[in-house]
């Protein structure tokens, strides 16, 4: 057995965190957790806490699931991995088939990789490619949105659009067009009551639109996450928006690529938010919960159309050259399989639709508080902005780190959270009970005013 106080000091000494200022969590008491059963972590001490953020919104049906358990361990007594250049294996066969046939009807293809951040690298090198092979080589440019968070491989920050995550990689990037983000933008113009309706999206769409017509003999691709812009702060789009850019991707000529890696997997109510907003990408990117939040893997979809400007003699050279060592695991692609037999068994979608009223109606509750400048929600994932003064919006200084107070608070309470800068976070595992939920958002409630 390991001391606990090596576990520490190895934690703080050797292993550099994603997205941490080290300098911080090395000053501060950290938690090592050391299993999970349900919803709820534990740590090296035996101290138990709610996943409040699904492990980085992953993990949909808890942890320590014994079907998806049991997966990997039939699937390790086969074989753990061997390459798909060239070759194939049984789980990966299986779950390509099944995820063509719960995706939107266009999809047909599935390119494997491990993450989400690769899973939009892939789609945006399938869009250029795919005009390339077509002859068509001054379709080469992206549009984007503004706030938008792909990952942080070089193509897809390429595509994003948060400044504080990206600006000092911008010498690395490519060039990309950028739209407005839709929530803010429609918040300026229509104000935050009106910032989700038909009308306002009315508003937006002319701007995207005659932007489109002047420069759509270049443009490649569209690139927007599904619905909302999660890593941003939980932003939702206006309703009709991503049916719009459908239309107008249409019309001029340009793929569609919508990262559905955070929203995937019931995250949007649906399935997948593409199913929700009644639209079919020509790429779709997913991630995150494709595995029940247990093993890497990442799927890129593509239509037949894509997949076949790609066909042709070996000596045309026009395959795609892309690949991962991982690429079609077999160990991940058994427990994705496993994970949406659950989701039929259990029947994880309806039993999710009474917690997304739940979360909605104790959602209200928090425009009372003081500190509290936006609440928003979309599907089973919310986010609340915590402000300095509530009736100009004035935000806290970033180098206070309010958000991570209330995160520290919640942690004393038995809820891990991870808060995007002042923006608390609300992103349980779909299996959460009602009861779990409603002791999540009462401790929330009652940490925002403490400040």
């Amino acid at each position: 057995m390991l001391n606990k106080k090596y576990l520490e000091e190895w934690d703080k000494e050797y292993f550099w965190h994603p997205f941490t200022q080290m300098k911080v969590y090395r000053e501060e008491e950290n938690i090592i957790v050391e299993r999970g059963e349900g919803v709820y972590v534990y740590d090296i001490y035996g101290r138990k806490f709610l996943d409040g953020v699904s492990s980085l919104w992953c993990n949909v049906h808890g942890h320590n699931h014994p079907k998806l358990n049991q997966a990997v361990i039939e699937q390790v007594h086969k074989i753990a991995h061997f390459t798909t250049l060239g070759a194939s294996n049984v789980p990966a066969v299986v779950f390509a088939k099944n995820l063509v046939d719960i995706t939107p009807p266009k999809l047909t293809k599935v390119f494997y990789s491990e993450d989400g951040a690769e899973a939009m690298e892939i789609a945006i090198k399938i869009a250029y490619h795919y005009w390339h092979n077509k002859g068509e080589k001054q379709k080469n440019k992206f549009v984007t949105l503004s706030e938008a968070y792909h990952g942080d491989t070089i193509g897809s920050v390429s595509v994003g659009g948060i400044n504080i995550f990206h600006e000092k990689y911008r010498p690395l990037l490519f060039d990309v067009y950028k739209m407005p983000s839709p929530y803010l933008e429609a918040v300026k113009k229509a104000g935050r009551e009106k910032a989700l309706e038909y009308d306002t999206t009315k508003l937006l769409i002319e701007e995207v639109e005659e932007f489109i017509f002047k420069n759509h003999q270049e443009i490649a691709a569209f690139v927007l996450e599904a619905g909302v812009q999660g890593a941003a702060g939980i932003l939702p789009f206006p309703k009709g928006y991503m049916k719009e850019i459908r239309r107008i991707c249409d019309e001029y000529n340009i793929l569609m690529i919508v990262d559905e890696v955070a929203t995937g997997f019931g995250r949007s109510g649906s399935m997948f938010a593409c199913e929700r907003e009644g639209i079919e990408p020509d790429i779709m990117a997913l991630g995150k919960g494709i595995t029940g939040g247990y093993l890497p893997l990442a799927a890129t979809l593509v239509t037949d159309e894509i997949f076949n400007e790609f066909l042709g003699e070996f000596g045309e050279a026009k395959h795609f050259y892309h690949g991962h060592t991982y690429t079609g695991n077999p160990l991940a692609c058994s427990v994705a399989i496993a994970s949406l037999e659950v989701f039929e068994e259990e029947q994880t979608l309806k039993k999710l639709q009474p917690k997304i009223k739940l979360l909605t109606d104790k959602l209200s509750e928090f425009w009372e508080l003081e500190h509290v400048g936006d609440v928003r929600q979309y599907g089973f994932m919310a986010g609340v902005e915590l402000v300095k003064d509530k009736k100009t919006g004035e935000p806290f200084p970033y180098g206070e780190r309010t958000g991570f107070k209330v995160a520290k608070m919640m942690i004393e309470r038995g809820i891990w959270v991870r808060p995007l800068g002042d923006v608390m976070v609300i992103m349980p595992p779909l299996a959460i009970k009602e009861e779990e939920l409603e002791f999540f958002l009462d401790t929330l409630k009652e940490c925002i005013a403490l400040l």
